[in-house]
């Protein structure tokens, strides 16, 4: 039984009487998506009706997992074609006058009481949830896709040994969770990054910092790191994915001040 419907936004198979899930489809860095979820007032998430009927039969088949209590599964599109799953989510209130559903990601998020006053505190811990588990793993998934799963400085290809780098850190202005946002890194050169060891400049040539250069170490140093300074990063084959140069020039002023 097929799990996804990539015809539609909500699968439903005939011999249930609920859907089963749903999918957000991918949007590429800086095009408008047709339907656009999104965070509430109160931090938990959204996901919009198909259409403006409220009774057409995908919003009704999401319409009786709600009343039902029953776990879905939400497919978020990481590229085109390709889906991340989320599973479990439920959702936990149905928004009439705003052609939504709300979702919550797990079993905490769903004791919170869906509205529009809602506690500073109770607020930063609900979204403190929703990016562990949607929108970290989504950015991993986004950028190393992005990238051919590979690191964009050693070419290395082992999944498990790669990250999804923030050129600008989440939770500061313009650090977002977008690919254009994003570097694919292995852990080593992840590590060098954030800690200004190297830097990128905004035409993508690597510099490793000075005192790093003058260094005598092992083969790790001299190889993975030294030997990489005055070469050019790998980029994504797709343009809008590539990272910001705005981003990049923000992020290189801060390693040359360290260096």
């Amino acid at each position: 039984m097929a799990l996804l419907d990539r015809q539609r936004g909500i699968r439903k198979p005939a011999f249930l009487d609920a859907a089963l899930s749903f999918r957000t489809r991918f949007t590429p860095p800086g095009e408008v998506p047709p339907y656009e979820d999104r965070e509430g007032p109160d931090g938990l998430l959204r996901y919009k009706y198909r259409g403006e009927d409220p009774e057409h039969p995908e919003n009704v088949a999401l319409r009786r997992a709600f009343q039902q209590g029953l776990p879905l599964i939400w497919f978020v599109g990481i590229a085109r074609g390709v889906y991340l799953p989320r599973y479990p989510v439920w959702l936990i209130a149905d928004e009439r006058e705003q052609l939504q559903f709300v979702v919550a990601l797990d079993e905490a998020q769903r004791l919170i009481e869906p509205g529009d006053a809602v506690d500073p505190e109770r607020r930063r811990y609900v979204e403190r949830l929703t990016r562990l588990r949607l929108h970290q793993p989504v950015f991993r998934a986004r950028v190393l896709q992005a990238y051919g799963t590979s690191c964009a400085i050693c070419q290395l290809r082992h999944r498990s040994l790669l990250d999804a780098a923030h050129i600008i850190p989440d939770g500061l202005p313009q650090g977002d969770p977008v690919v254009p946002n994003g570097l694919s890194l292995c852990k080593i050169h992840h590590a060098a990054f954030d800690q200004n060891i190297l830097g990128i400049r905004p035409d993508h040539v690597i510099e490793v910092r000075p005192d790093i250069r003058l260094e005598v170490d092992g083969p790790m140093l001299r190889h993975g790191i030294q030997d990489m300074h005055g070469r050019t990063i790998e980029l994504p084959r797709e343009r809008s994915a590539r990272p910001d140069p705005n981003r990049l020039e923000a992020r290189y002023e801060e390693f040359c001040a360290a260096a």
